[in-house]
């Protein structure tokens, strides 16, 4: 079986949809890095892959993707009960409405602020400034130390480690010295707190005094620097929707008919849509993967234990049998029925109490109140290249997104951060 490690990277998110249409819509069979790998697709795929009976996570993320994306010892590395354990943290701390709503305001007033400063400027590179702001706002929100100064090195660090996790060579060296940077300015941070009192620790509300507290099944404190690892998996993926914030600037240029409904009286209802949509539309991860725990059966096919098991995510969002002419940008498609838990997962799937990502009502929210603000803006997009290029895991636009002469209405004032 030829091993199919440099289509992929040669072909990006293109590679799996791809190979599946060439096996005529079947499993794909083939090897990654020498290791047997089978690829499956659609939203039954979804439920029997994030069956904890069918796939485990533990030893299947491959050590590059640890020592750059989740960092070792984080919940993702985990299974059983020690996963859902560890998860519950997180599922408390990120599904909350009140503490998601919070977020949301926090970026609001990030944004507001950011404005000020966009309206003197000749040149807005968006990608840049979406990732200082989001990282002024989670760190704020988080309750996690951060002085000004700090500010543009650790956006960059947070940004290196998403930008690095899939490449090879110097953008993916980079991701690595960016979480050994940022893990080493958090765990003193976690050892200082605790000494204070534990106690006094657990009985703050900030989710970095939760983290700081948390115990582990067998009752002790989480190591300061895997403390800081799990910190990090909030700060990283929030700043990480920076990716889709360019996304719903891009999609505001070539639809520019959106404004006007994202700016209207049932904004918020619009900007939730547009934000899922711009989740759908737009690549992002391309697939995750696990170890098939045990002999398995799919589709009539044998999976061998410790197969390497893919699901097709890129694949799933522009699968035509869910989404009429997916690759046109609609956000109606979000504005009737609740779409099915297993047909939308642009950052997987899954049962909550599962490997579902439990940031996706934090992405929605912000994604929505960036959306909204943008929307209301008055700027001028100049000669770049907006080309998104699909070899390139994660992508965005060439250019970044580059505004000038940013302007907001006469008469603007703050509004309210939307959220669903």
């Amino acid at each position: 079986m030829v091993d199919d490690t440099l289509p992929l990277l040669l072909r990006g998110y293109a590679w799996l949809p791809d190979r599946r249409r060439r096996s005529g819509g079947a499993p794909v069979r083939t090897r990654l890095m020498g290791k047997r790998v089978i690829a499956l697709h659609g939203p039954s795929a979804v439920r029997f892959f994030y069956d904890e009976n069918h796939v485990h996570r533990q030893d299947a993320l491959p050590g590059p993707v640890i020592d750059t994306l989740f960092g070792r010892g984080a919940v993702h590395t985990l299974d059983g009960e020690r996963h859902r354990h560890r998860k519950a943290l997180f599922t408390g701390l990120l599904r909350e409405p009140l503490r998601v709503g919070e977020l949301a305001e926090r970026v609001g007033q990030e944004l507001e602020r950011a404005c000020e400063e966009w309206e003197g400027r000749d040149r807005v590179v968006l990608f840049d400034e979406m990732a200082a702001v989001l990282t002024r706002a989670v760190h704020a929100w988080a309750g996690v130390p951060l002085d000004e100064g700090q500010v543009t090195r650790t956006a960059r660090d947070l940004i290196a480690m998403v930008d690095g996790f899939a490449a090879v060579g110097p953008r993916h060296l980079k991701a690595r010295r960016a979480r050994t940077r940022q893990e080493e300015r958090l765990a003193p941070l976690v050892a200082e707190v605790r000494s204070r009192g534990v106690g006094d620790v657990a009985g703050g509300d900030s989710l970095f005094g939760t983290i700081a507290a948390h115990r582990d099944l067998d009752g002790a404190l989480l190591p300061p620097r895997t403390a800081a690892v799990e910190i990090l998996n909030v700060l990283r993926p929030t700043v990480a929707v920076t990716w889709f914030t360019v996304f719903a600037a891009h999609a505001l240029h070539r639809h520019p008919g959106n404004r006007a409904a994202l700016t209207g009286e049932n904004g918020p209802a619009y900007a939730f849509a547009f934000a899922q949509e711009v989740r759908r539309f737009y690549p992002f991860a391309p697939f995750v993967g696990g170890l098939a725990a045990e002999e398995l059966k799919w589709a009539g096919r044998t999976i061998r234990p410790k197969t390497m098991v893919l699901l097709d995510l890129y694949g799933l969002d522009h699968d035509p049998d869910l989404w009429p002419d997916p690759y046109r940008f609609d956000p109606g498609r979000f504005l009737g029925p609740p779409t099915p838990q297993d047909a939308l997962v642009p950052q997987g799937g899954g049962p909550v109490e599962g490997h579902r990502c439990p940031g996706e009502d934090v992405t929605v929210a912000v994604l929505s109140t960036v959306a909204m603000f943008l929307a209301r803006l008055s700027y001028e997009v100049d000669e770049q290249d907006l080309r998104i290029p699909l070899r390139r895991i994660p992508t965005t636009p060439r250019s970044g997104f580059v505004v000038s002469g940013v302007r907001r209405p006469p008469g603007d004032g703050r509004r309210a951060a939307a959220h669903p």
